[in-house]
């Protein structure tokens, strides 16, 4: 299974793509889209669906798993975030990815086996379960491996349920 790790935002979309393959991972690529703020937001979300798309055709990933919407308290960020994340997941459908969200509770307890890990914490595993050299900057792109990483353990545990059933 390849997976597409996304963490949505407007400025910053993080991206990590993982091979899930026999219990082992394997990175393919991470990085984030960053989108200039002052050019308007449609032309923003046009930039983010154009190199989420190749990002797609270049990887060919089988899921895109995505972290939920987390609300805070500015609700023009917000909309902005939910703007982008619209368009992700329309590159995903698009594409004929298979989608799965997962909430950032889910996703530190599947990477660090505690829910309310600190933002560190879950960096670290990441770079650890990963195998890389440091760190993935920015912390977005850390965060879309993370909920890959958390994607493929759900899978895994889904298949292991439905074996024993």
């Amino acid at each position: 299974m390849i997976i597409l790790g996304v963490d949505p935002g407007l400025a910053t979309v993080g991206i990590g793509v993982l091979k899930f393959d026999k219990n082992k991972f394997t990175t393919m690529y991470y990085g984030a889209i960053i989108t200039p703020p002052k050019i308007p937001i449609p032309e923003r979300l046009q930039m983010i669906y154009d190199d989420l798309t190749q990002i797609i055709h270049t990887y060919k990933p089988t899921d895109m798993a995505l972290e939920e919407l987390f609300y805070n308290t500015n609700q023009k960020t917000i909309i902005a975030v939910g703007e982008a994340r619209g368009i992700i997941l329309l590159a995903a459908q698009q594409n004929g990815l298979d989608i799965d969200e997962y909430t950032p509770l889910q996703v530190k307890q599947s990477v660090v086996g505690y829910g309310r890990a600190e933002k560190i914490q879950v960096m670290t595993m990441v770079k650890n379960i990963l195998r890389l050299d440091k760190i993935p900057k920015p912390d977005d792109t850390a965060d879309a491996l993370a909920v890959a990483i958390c994607h493929a353990h759900s899978k895994r545990t889904n298949l292991i349920f439905k074996i024993h059933q």
